[in-house]
């Protein structure tokens, strides 16, 4: 249930206390909605980047155990992206509801102008850019270095690195089925099974080949480059399933290639480095990450002077009459955001042009639809005057 605004009083000393109270009151509806709007965005990007884990896990591409420990560090970075829509929305819902419950005209009878409501709101911007430079500038780019070193040491990992014991575990690419009854302290598999697929790279016609080890590791080759699955003192079982001609080999030794692990698709490295290393290198790519981690703090400041006119909403038209036009504005900003430093990044455009145009091209539009409704008072004023003087 929505609260309604307090009663202002219109004696010279109520004027402080009413400050204080209209304050509190629009902080408290400001800052609920933003919270609640944040834990939406946050749940929807979380399970994005959780079903891509999840394919990559199930796929073979890494341990599933380490998903939530990956998600987990990411998710300072994800609350750089969410505040500030979360910031946005919420002043629109906010004071379209107090536009459309006509707790905007109380306001005014108090004496609170848009630019009051400007002010206010800008305060809890300026709390909220202060959390997120904190995010931007030194936590993210920690919990991003963290989250790329348990990924870079998945990418290292072959099917054997993951396999446990007394469980049946499916090799990358369908090559096969391997298991082991235990393993040792050398991580050398002990009873091993091992059953090739028909038309796998070890096995290109429709004979099934059944493999038992007493032992089984991983070997590198000279190189160092390629990897093998060598099995020591077993035989191998050939034929194919239905008919009687299996042949059955015994051998001191038998190796099998590996396949390498799929590389794992993740965010550019240059979210892991750290923001002191970033200043004052002369790499686009570098400048155009540390104007990011600056731009973000600052969109919080600049959305409040969007958000406030754009939040002015006629009582017949409801509360969301103007709410798809708002978020259509957001994100152009936040596109325009990333196409420059895209550009910045690529070369397209100097290294020494920063994202503030963009930032300056949308401050100046939000001055404008904060003057728009002044003008129209100033034109309704000169045409009753004229009305009346005639």
């Amino acid at each position: 249930m929505a609260t309604t605004i307090p009663v202002c009083s219109t004696t010279p000393k109520g004027y402080t206390s009413n400050i204080v109270i209209i304050f509190r009151y629009l902080s408290r509806e400001i800052l609920s909605t933003t919270f609640a709007i944040c834990i939406v965005l946050l749940l929807v990007l979380i399970s994005g980047r959780f079903v891509k884990y999840l394919s990559s896990a199930l796929a073979g591409n890494m341990d599933p155990g380490v998903i939530f420990a990956v998600i987990g560090y990411r998710i300072p970075g994800f609350l750089e992206l969410t505040i500030p829509l979360a910031f946005f929305l919420a002043i629109l819902l906010s004071f379209g509801r107090l536009h459309v419950e006509n707790e905007m005209s109380v306001l005014k009878s108090c004496g609170v102008s848009e630019a009051n409501l400007v002010g206010y709101t800008l305060v809890m911007a300026s709390l909220l850019a202060i959390f997120v430079a904190w995010l931007s500038l030194s936590i993210s780019p920690a919990g991003a270095a963290k989250a790329e070193t348990i990924l870079n040491i998945q990418k290292e990992m072959t099917e054997l690195d993951k396999v446990s014991p007394k469980r049946f575990y499916k090799l990358s690419g369908d090559k096969g089925i391997t298991y082991a009854e235990s393993i040792n302290e050398d991580r050398e598999l002990e009873d091993v099974f091992l059953a090739i697929t028909a038309g796998s790279q070890d096995n290109f016609d429709s004979r099934t080949v059944v493999i038992f080890a007493k032992k089984g590791r991983q070997q590198r080759s000279t190189d160092g480059v390629e990897r093998f699955f060598v099995l020591d003192e077993g035989y191998r079982v050939e034929g194919i399933p239905g008919n009687t001609d299996y042949q059955i080999t015994s051998f001191e030794q038998y190796g099998s290639k590996l396949s390498s692990p799929k590389k794992i698709a993740e965010d550019p490295e240059t979210d892991a480095i750290p923001t002191v290393k970033l200043w004052g290198s002369e790499q686009p790519k570098l400048k155009a990450t540390l104007q990011w981690r600056l731009s973000t703090p600052l969109m919080l400041l600049i959305i409040v002077v969007l958000a406030v006119p754009l939040s002015r909403t006629d009582p017949r038209q409801g509360r969301f009459a103007r709410l798809l036009p708002a978020i259509m504005l957001y994100f152009a900003y936040l596109l325009s955001l990333n196409a420059v430093r895209g550009s910045i990044e690529s070369g397209d455009i100097s290294s020494d042009i920063t994202l503030l145009p963009v930032h300056l091209v949308f401050l100046l539009m939000g001055l404008v639809l904060a003057g728009s409704e002044q003008l129209r008072k100033l034109k309704n004023k000169v045409i009753s005057r004229w009305v009346n003087a005639s």
